[in-house]
Formats: C-alpha cells, structure tokens, sequence
C-alpha cells in the first residue's frame, strides 16, 4: 500500500472509530470489560453500619479499636488485540474484505480502551506470531497501531490459532482482556488452548466471515484457489454432491468453533461482511453485562 493511500486510510478509520467509540461505546465499552477486581486503598475506623467482613484484624488488634479495609474498583484494564492477518482475510464477495472489517473493528476497540485509559497492545499472527506490540497507553501509540493494522504484510500465509492463543497466555503476564479477532478457518483444534487462555485472561472472540463462504452457488464450472496453501482446482458447481461437500465442511468448521466457546466459556460474536458491526459489537457488550 502506498504511503500517501495508507495515510487516507488510517484518517478515515481514525474518524469513524473515534466518533464510534465516544458517542456509542464509551459507556458501554466500561460497563462491560470491567478492571481486575476491587483493589485495597486504605484503612480507617469502623464506623456503625459498615460490613464486618472488612475489618482488619491486623490494625484493630495493633490501635485496640476495630478499623476496616476500604476497596476501590480497580479500572485499568490491559487489553490486547490478537488479530489474523492470514491470508484468507483477503477474501471479499461484495465491497468489503474480511481484512478491512477486522481493520475497523480493531481501530474502534482500540479507540474505546484508549478513551478508558486502558493499556493496549497486539499480536499479528498466521501460522506464527508475525510481529507483538507490547501493550502501552497513548494516542501516538494507537495511531501506530492503526497504521500497523491497515499496513502490516505478513511473511505467512497459513493459520495456527492453537499456536497464537498459546502464545498470548505466556506472553502477558498479567491477566487482560484479549479480542481474538478472525474468519476462524483452521480445522486444528484449539479448544484446550483457548480453555486455559480464559482462565487466566478474558477472551472475547470476534469472527468475521463472507456470506460467499457458507454456500456455494451453482455456476457450473470454477477454478478455485486456496488462499493460503496456494493450492488450485476445477469444481463443478453444478453438482449437487459438490455443494453438501462444501457446506458440511463449513458446517463442520462452525461446530467445532462453538463447541470450544461454549466448552471455555468464551464470550463471541459473528459477524457478516455484508452486516453492521457496530450492532454486533453493541450486542456483545450488552451481553457481557448481564
């Protein structure tokens, strides 16, 4: 991408995700990714009313009068993109490729952590990890995430989501909230990788999909081309047999996927090319509050 096109871009989805991201996901973006808990602030004199519970035994037994812990939200929150950049992200039926809607979703929840003065940080990954931004706060450094995410060209073509989810769960320490972003095209199972991530992290999965990709059409005779192994070959469209093939194999696809949401208790949404992502992110949020 040129220069001067990849600059016009990254205004553009610094615009949109801005204005998203205050007007519609500041509140919501808060309620719904909560920080790490309450944590301790300081100590003082029981007064009637207060909750036994606090009391710190410690400093009552020292001063031979009760005085309780006072807690606090503890909002800062790490959040980490984990975005695919596979080569099967190329892949657009209509307008839209899959790669530029996984762009916008980031940028906007890139903007929204920011507006909440969260820490944030990415992980671009195919078949390995491409390339790790550590997680910092700022404007500057949402700007360069952004440039990254409409700019970055990966050495690889394939998809390992075992290997990144892994990857993520040993790379950040501290637990945070993880956005793994992708089209989910890996018949690898990933399920005891993702289980053990959320344990000890949020994770929140996000798929982008084309509406081409669930159904194959009857137009007789196509050459087709996998993406990321390079491979190609003529199908017949026509045949009704070549059709169930396709559909089971994305059907297969989708199963495995929901069962190891449902099994690590992973909090997803799917969204269609062709469909507003700002009420699927809306209804994710919602979701997450209840």
């Amino acid at each position: 991408m040129e220069a001067t096109e990849l600059l016009k871009k990254v205004r553009h989805i610094e615009i949109k995700a801005r204005g998203l991201s205050r007007n519609i996901f500041a509140g919501e973006y808060h309620s719904a990714f909560k920080g790490r808990g309450m944590a301790f602030s300081e100590v003082r004199e029981y007064q009637y009313g207060d909750d036994l519970r606090d009391i710190d035994w410690n400093v009552t037994a020292r001063y031979n009068k009760p005085y309780i812990k006072i807690f606090e939200e503890e909002r800062e929150l790490t959040v980490m993109l984990m975005i695919d950049v596979s080569e099967s992200l190329g892949f657009g039926s209509r307008s839209v490729l899959k790669r530029d809607m996984v762009a916008e979703i980031a940028a906007t929840l890139a903007f929204s952590a920011i507006q909440n003065n969260d820490k944030i940080g990415v992980i671009f990954f195919t078949d390995k990890v491409e390339k790790f931004i550590p997680p910092k706060k700022g404007k500057k450094h949402i700007l360069f995430i952004i440039r990254e995410i409409l700019g970055f060209e990966p050495n690889s073509k394939g998809t390992d989501l075992n290997m990144a989810i892994r990857y993520m769960t040993n790379a950040i320490k501290k637990r945070c909230t993880a956005f793994l972003i992708s089209d989910f095209i890996d018949s690898a199972d990933y399920s005891k990788a993702l289980q053990i991530a959320n344990n000890k992290h949020d994770i929140v999965a996000i798929q982008v999909y084309d509406e081409l990709s669930t159904n194959l059409k009857s137009v007789g005779l196509m050459k087709v081309r996998d993406p990321e192994t390079g491979g190609e070959q003529w199908i017949d469209t026509s045949s009704k047999r070549v059709r169930n093939a396709y559909r089971s194999w994305w059907e297969n696809l989708q199963n495995n996927k929901n069962i190891a949401f449902r099994q690590s208790g992973v909090d997803n949404i799917s969204v269609s090319t062709e469909s507003d992502y700002v009420k699927s992110l809306l209804q994710l949020f919602q979701q997450r509050k209840h």
